[in-house]
């Protein structure tokens, strides 16, 4: 083998464990970006380790993309125990507003009438980004 193919065929070689070790988490689990929080997946978390164990600046790339993108989190473990005074409720299909109105009666324990109110129904592409869309009403004039 000559000295060119042998330096072609180690930086292939390099690159490709580079490119495997980088972003574990957002190369085998795409479905997983948008995750804000929850248990982190040991595995995920491991081959990042081997990242950083082998080649450090990887590693290091690896997590700071799947912390950036959520794909380091386990689905379905996010932590919804903090009181930010949201509640959630889910509901099947769209909502009328007479039972969006006895929903939140039932939900806050008192009649609430919602005609006189200036109610904007927003649909919100999944639960991390409602959050910030109520506190922008909140803090508006």
């Amino acid at each position: 083998m000559s000295q060119a193919t042998k330096r072609t065929v180690k930086a292939t070689v390099l690159m490709l464990a580079m490119l495997h070790l980088t972003a574990c988490g957002t190369i085998l689990y795409p479905e997983r970006k948008g995750q804000v929080s929850g248990k982190i997946d040991p595995g995920i978390a491991a081959l990042n380790g081997i990242g950083l164990l082998f080649f450090l600046v990887p590693g290091v790339i690896a997590f700071a993309v799947d912390f950036s993108n959520g794909t380091i989190y386990l689905p379905g473990t996010a932590a919804v125990g903090h009181d930010d005074g949201m509640r959630v409720v889910q509901t099947e299909g769209p909502l009328t507003p007479n039972q969006l109105q006895a929903i939140v009666s039932a939900e806050v324990g008192v009649e609430v009438d919602l005609s006189q109110a200036q109610v904007k129904t927003v649909t919100a592409p999944d639960q991390a980004s409602i959050a910030p869309q109520l506190q922008q009403l909140q803090t508006a004039p």
